[in-house]
């Protein structure tokens, strides 16, 4: 049987299945980068002297040096807003938005069985929908921003399933890092953690969005819920 990672995985690559540490080309959703990681995956882009595969799938915003400090973070910017104005794709100018990962759901851009990649390492929050979410490296987004593709590892899964009745004030955010405090902070590397039981079924949709978030603070690839009726 496989697993929830597995599943949306082989559905993406036009398999019937995959297995954990089989590589596959696997279709994307959506694609994300920001005002530190997106400047990078633009010049990498125009190397190629392609078009975007479907600029309606990419999601460009400022998030970490806006309002601007310096002239620096201001260029980096303007290379977000000329790119989005110049290839049509999405794109938040500062102002309309806030903290990417918040904003992106948000919006309703990400959704349940869905893979999205970005270039940044908290991607992993969109699992609290069901969707197999993922941070990348630059020059990875300049690839999937041609192909609409991304060259994977399918992660083993380890599955953490919480018992019980949440106790008064305790949330997530309690519950992730008392995880990542049993298992240390490369306990999950590579893998897909996939967080199911009463526990988690009772925690409100803000608790499920903090413990994918912080999947990565445990070196994991992704941070995956189950679909239930919270999440619809």
């Amino acid at each position: 049987m496989m697993t929830l990672a597995e599943k949306i995985l082989a559905a993406h690559s036009g398999k019937k299945e995959v297995s954990a540490g089989e590589f596959i080309n696997c279709k994307v959703d959506l694609i994300m980068a920001n005002d530190v990681t997106g400047p990078i995956a633009i010049r990498e882009f125009r190397r190629l002297g392609v078009k975007i595969f479907n600029p309606k799938k990419v999601v460009m915003l400022s998030d970490h040096f806006a309002p601007n400090k310096d002239i620096n973070s201001a260029e980096q910017a303007k290379i977000l807003r000329d790119f989005a104005r110049e290839s049509g794709i999405i794109y938040f100018e500062t102002g309309e938005m806030g903290i990417e990962h918040a904003l992106l759901p948000d919006k309703g851009l990400v959704l349940p069985g869905e893979v999205v990649v970005g270039a940044d390492s908290h991607t992993c929050t969109y699992g609290a929908v069901g969707a197999f979410a993922t941070g990348t490296g630059s020059t990875d987004i300049a690839m999937a921003l041609a192909t609409g593709d991304m060259w994977m590892k399918v992660p083993p899964t380890i599955m953490f399933i919480f018992h019980g009745k949440l106790g008064k004030w305790i949330s997530g955010k309690d519950l992730i890092l008392y995880t990542i405090g049993q298992i240390g902070v490369d306990g999950a590397l590579y893998s897909s953690m996939e967080f199911t039981g009463e526990a988690i079924d009772a925690l409100p949709m803000s608790g499920r969005f903090t413990m994918a978030n912080m999947a990565i603070e445990a070196g994991a690839k992704a941070g995956l819920f189950r679909v239930d009726d919270k999440t619809l």
